[in-house]
């Protein structure tokens, strides 16, 4: 297991900062569903008590579909989102690889996921990964 490094991560802009605690050795999900796909997002999920906003939370805004569980945040300046409340763990935080501070990672393991079929695949995974799965 990796050691606890505090990363630093931004929206494009920089109005969005946070912190988020994680091992250098990443494990993140490259999800297939419709809005993943099309916006890139590697999810690295963490408890909420991991991950710490630093600034934004004025220029952030809320865009919600399907279930309506999941809050995806995007910065209103630049629109990017670097961070949001997944429905396969709302107490947790996913946070997205890709707006890392790269220093503090040594290295990033991909795990597909094939969220375009959510409810099958969560399913499959959740005995497995307490913390770890993604959502739409």
């Amino acid at each position: 297991m990796s050691e606890q490094v505090t990363h630093s991560g931004s929206c494009h802009c920089g109005a969005v900062r946070f912190e988020v605690d994680a091992g250098a050795d990443l494990v993140a999900h490259d999800c297939n569903c419709s809005i993943c796909r099309l916006c890139g997002y590697q999810h690295l999920i963490v408890p909420a008590a991991d991950f710490r906003l630093l600034a934004g939370d004025e220029v952030l805004i809320t865009y919600r579909f399907n279930t309506r569980t999941a809050r995806h945040r995007f910065c209103g300046q630049c629109g990017v989102k670097a961070f949001y409340t997944p429905r396969s763990h709302p107490d947790g935080v996913s946070v997205n690889v890709r707006c890392l501070d790269a220093s503090g990672i040594r290295s990033v393991t991909l795990v597909a996921f094939d969220g375009a079929n959510w409810e099958q695949s969560v399913h499959r995974i959740s005995d497995r990964e307490p913390i770890g799965s993604t959502d739409s």
